[in-house]
C-alpha cells in the first residue's frame, strides 16, 4: 500500500500548489484569524461528541490537587477553552497558545465557567513554555495539540519541566490508523491538503510513541474510536504522571 500511499500523496501535493504559494509569500498567515472562528464552530461539536470521554479522563484531575491550595492547570493550546467545563471547581488555570486570536473566544468561555479562576494567558508555543518556572503546575492539559506542534518529544519535556514532581499531563489527542486500514492509506493521501485546512495540523502522528518514550514514572494511555469522522477517528486517551 506504501507505493499507493506515495503516489496518491504527491498527486495531491501537487495540487495543492497554489496554497503553497500562498503560505511561501506569507499570505496564510491570514487563516490564523479565521481559524478559531472555525474552531469554535468544532469544538463544539466535537465536546458534544466527547462528553463522555472527556468526562471520564478529567475526573481524575482532582487526585493530583496538593494538599494545600487549589489545583493548578496549565492548558497547552487552549484554543477556546472548550476543556473548562471538564475541570474540578475551584481550580486555577492558565492558559497558553500560539495564536492570540483566539482570546475573544476564550473569553466567552472564562465566563461561562465561573467555578474556575483565570490566571493567565500567554502566547506561546508548546515547544516554549519559558513563561512558566519549573515545577509551578499540579497538571499540564493538552489536548488536539499533538498533532500540530512543531516537535512533540520537546513539547512533552517543556511540560514535564513545569510539572511537580508526582503531577501530570493530561491529553487527548488524534493519531494516525493501523497501518492495515483503509484510514491509514486516506490519512496519509490527504495530509498535504489537511495541513492547511487545519493550521499545520498532522493526522499521520504515532504520538503515543513519544508519551511512552519520554520518560513519565507511570502512563495511563489507551487508543480508542472516537465517534467522528473516520479521518480522525483514531485517538489516544490519558495522563502520564511525571
Amino acid at each position: 500500500m506504501s507505493v499507493f500511499i506515495t503516489f496518491w500523496a504527491s498527486v495531491v501535493n501537487i495540487l495543492c500548489c497554489p496554497l503553497h504559494l500562498i503560505k511561501a509569500v506569507g499570505l496564510y498567515e491570514g487563516y490564523k484569524r479565521i481559524f478559531p472562528f472555525c474552531c469554535n464552530l468544532m469544538t463544539g461539536k466535537y465536546n458534544k461528541k466527547m462528553h463522555d470521554q472527556k468526562k471520564e479522563l478529567f475526573r481524575s484531575l482532582s487526585e493530583f490537587a496538593p494538599s494545600r491550595g487549589p489545583l493548578t492547570i496549565l492548558e497547552v493550546g487552549c484554543g477556546t477553552g472548550a476543556n473548562f467545563e471538564f475541570y474540578p471547581a475551584g481550580s486555577r488555570v492558565l492558559c497558553t497558545d500560539p495564536n492570540p486570536h483566539f482570546q475573544k473566544y476564550l473569553k466567552t468561555n472564562i465566563e461561562k465557567n465561573d467555578h474556575l479562576t483565570y490566571e493567565q494567558f500567554v502566547v506561546a508555543s508548546g515547544e516554549d513554555l519559558g513563561s512558566f518556572e519549573d515545577e509551578s503546575v499540579d497538571a499540564v492539559v493538552c489536548t488536539l495539540v499533538l498533532c500540530s506542534v512543531r516537535d512533540v518529544t520537546a513539547t512533552l519535556r517543556e511540560a514535564i519541566r513545569v510539572l511537580r514532581p508526582g503531577g501530570a499531563f493530561f491529553f487527548l489527542e488524534h493519531v494516525v490508523a493501523d497501518p492495515s486500514t483503509w484510514t491509514h492509506f486516506f490519512q496519509h493521501v490527504i495530509q498535504p491538503l489537511w495541513y492547511y485546512f487545519g493550521d499545520g495540523c498532522a493526522v499521520t502522528r504515532e504520538s503515543w510513541k513519544n508519551l511512552e518514550e519520554v520518560g513519565f514514572s507511570d502512563l495511563k494511555l489507551r487508543h480508542i474510536e472516537a465517534p467522528l469522522a473516520f479521518i480522525i477517528r483514531p485517538h489516544i486517551v490519558g495522563y502520564g504522571v511525571k
